[in-house]
């Protein structure tokens, strides 16, 4: 299984999925989300998956690093599952998709495996 980290979150793919989980208290700010984007496209090696993306460990993102995730962040992404365990995080998640409004299929969920029975559709 390849696997990258980064000083933001961790990188697998597993089954035809790739899996993100950012790290706790992680904030993210444009340079962040670039280098993590950076490294996300790295373990791609150029092909397009879909992602269960684990939001737990984000504390911030600013606005430009949410609009850059939701555009050129989504670049060799074909559908996106953002897995929440606290309203908090289900606030963040549910601003990121009404104002950043991201480029491939993104849906919200508070379990692993649900975000994985909707994310393998697109497999």
């Amino acid at each position: 299984m390849d696997k990258i980290e980064n000083e933001f979150a961790s990188f697998f793919l597993k089954d035809g999925i790739l899996h993100f989980i950012y790290k706790p208290n992680t904030e993210l700010n444009l340079d962040a989300a670039k280098k993590v984007v950076e490294d996300r496209k790295t373990i791609q090696k150029g092909k397009s998956y879909p992602v269960l993306c684990d939001i737990r460990g984000l504390k911030d993102v600013d606005k430009v690093a949410r609009d850059f995730l939701a555009k050129e962040g989504s670049s060799l992404v074909d559908a996106v599952a953002l897995v929440v365990d606290s309203p908090a995080y289900e606030f963040m998640a549910n601003f990121y998709l009404k104002v950043s409004k991201p480029d491939v299929p993104t849906k919200m969920f508070s379990s692993i495996e649900e975000a994985l029975e909707y994310i393998k559709k697109f497999k």
